[in-house]
């Protein structure tokens, strides 16, 4: 694996966040999946919460037909997500812990404590020809967990290395690699992503067990200053420089 390209997955939720924000359709979160296509995204990622705070469910009907790169659709374990994702079909399903009052998913889901409700659902979502991703803890528990449940992917959960800085950032950025190097090990294709940067992503980027990276909230926020194709050049850079490491 080491020196293998590393995906890019570019999640545009915070587009429609802001479209949201006035109501009406602009600026369409589809618009910017194509750009950030053009400007060398592998993949787009969109969470449809249950309370529909950005992408909606006609975002997600216009991404499967409009963009021509595998659509990830990361989503709650519902019967409601479930049925959804089934009728629409994305190339991949990414499951993620959900709690309404949160801003944005603060940790990984919890294979362990939720085998019986889980495994059913990615049954039926492998049966679709769906590719399942589980968003978890970089915890070896959580990736045995993963592995017997029969989830082909786990996405590692970068959030507390993106928060912390020195010291306590390098421990944690151990506990991925760590994590990554067990994941693989399994047999799991290892993703990771929340809260990276251009100028926190290098690290992560050289761990040579990673397949994909899913980055949002940054790259939208850096477009409002250097435009999206801009930001996504650079965040392509800075993991090209990293994962040279």
């Amino acid at each position: 694996m080491t020196g293998s390209r590393l995906r890019l997955g570019v999640n545009i939720d915070h587009v429609a966040t802001i479209r949201n924000a006035r109501g009406g359709v602009h600026p369409d979160p589809v618009k910017a999946a194509r750009l950030a296509v053009a400007a060398g995204a592998d993949g787009i990622t969109a969470h449809l919460r249950e309370d529909r705070r950005h992408i909606s469910d006609n975002d997600i009907a216009r991404l499967v037909t409009e963009i021509d790169r595998p659509l990830n659709l990361e989503m709650a374990a519902t019967d409601e997500m479930l049925a959804i994702a089934l009728r629409h079909r994305p190339h991949a399903a990414c499951i993620v812990p959900e709690r309404r009052e949160e801003r944005t998913t603060e940790g990984g889901l919890d294979v362990v404590g939720g085998l019986a409700r889980l495994t059913p659902m990615v049954t039926a979502l492998r049966e679709a020809g769906i590719r399942v991703s589980l968003f978890i803890e970089p915890d070896p528990r959580q990736l045995e967990a993963a592995a017997r449940l029969g989830a082909p992917v786990v996405e590692l959960h970068t959030g507390r290395y993106s928060h912390l800085a020195g010291s306590a950032a390098v421990v944690e950025l151990e506990r991925l690699t760590q994590a990554a190097r067990h994941g693989a090990a399994l047999g799991l294709e290892v993703h990771a992503g929340h809260g990276l940067r251009t100028d926190n992503v290098g690290p992560v980027a050289a761990i040579p067990e990673l397949a994909e990276l899913n980055i949002g909230h940054f790259l939208i926020g850096e477009a409002v200053f250097v435009g999206l194709d801009r930001a996504i050049g650079d965040m392509r850079a800075a993991m090209d420089a990293g994962r040279l490491q």
